[in-house]
């Protein structure tokens, strides 16, 4: 998917809300925005947004000397994931189709994503989980899905967000845990999870963990490790959650669900759907 001049903004956006969680410094404020709008300036449009969002961050991280601003961010919202854990297992539990309860509730915690919402707490996240229990998925996907996972000998299970890690957890003890390789970002960038947030929600007790090698907001193949390219060749089906995901692999020719929450109007477009829809696709390939 190419960059549109609307994400424009959400950029700049990033930029700031960034900086500001690390220090109130109005010069160090405007170096970091005068870089990002000169960096904007000579992007290509050609490329995916997160290409641009790694270049905004690695300005953040510069100038600040911060190499991960979102820290505090990313354990608050896995403490509070992890708070709600126990009812989301029983929601699945007792769902009269387990495994379509466990898509979507894992869709409601791709709302903790301040790449495009800056601020998600209790509220924002009971009214996700709300809307997950309302909502239903096309049932031949889900069962398309449930076909191939116990079919597929090699799966890449992309996760998007810290916190939101959490809530893919009651998805995966539905499946194959054995045959599930769960991926993470390389490096930080903005509340993207990483190898440590990874534990802290305690996905090794459950699959194994890699990361990427990349600090791309998304999963950008040509800036990944060797290493994760070859589980990504090898794998048979790859589940790929949030939107950096999807604007980064909407085109490639792989067996892979998409599960996200369409939150900007440039996604809902290439989606053909309705901003703040629920997202469980295979196989999409982006109008744009």
């Amino acid at each position: 998917m190419r960059t549109h001049f609307d994400c424009i903004p959400c950029f700049l956006r990033q930029a700031l809300d960034s900086v500001r969680l690390v220090t109130m410094d109005k010069s160090i404020q405007e170096e970091v925005l005068r870089k990002t709008l000169r960096s904007v300036s000579e992007m290509n449009f050609s490329d995916p947004p997160p290409a641009m969002a790694r270049k905004v961050h690695r300005i953040i991280r510069a100038y600040t000397g911060q190499s991960d601003p979102y820290i505090s961010v990313k354990a608050g919202s896995t403490q509070m994931a992890l708070e709600i854990l126990p009812e989301l297992e029983r929601l699945v539990t007792q769902a009269r189709n387990p495994l379509s309860t466990a898509i979507r509730l894992s869709i409601a915690g791709n709302i903790i994503d301040f790449g495009a919402i800056s601020e998600v707490g209790q509220e924002e996240l009971s009214k996700s989980i709300e809307q997950a229990l309302s909502i239903g998925l096309d049932a031949r996907t889900v069962a398309e899905f449930q076909s191939m996972v116990y079919e597929a000998q090699h799966i890449l299970f992309l996760g998007d967000n810290a916190g939101e890690l959490v809530f893919d957890r009651p998805l995966l003890q539905l499946l194959p845990m054995d045959r599930i390789t769960y991926v993470v970002r390389g490096a930080p960038v903005i509340n993207d999870a990483t190898l440590a947030d990874a534990q802290a929600a305690g996905m090794m007790d459950l699959v194994d963990v890699i990361d990427n090698g990349s600090d791309v907001p998304g999963t950008l193949l040509a800036a990944c490790s060797r290493s994760f390219q070859e589980y990504y060749k090898k794998a048979d089906l790859i589940v790929a959650k949030g939107q950096g995901n999807y604007e980064t692999l909407s085109g490639e020719n792989k067996h892979i669900f998409f599960l996200l929450q369409a939150k900007c109007s440039i996604i809902s477009h290439s989606l053909g759907c309705a901003q703040g829809t629920f997202v469980f696709r295979k196989g999409w390939q982006s109008i744009l």
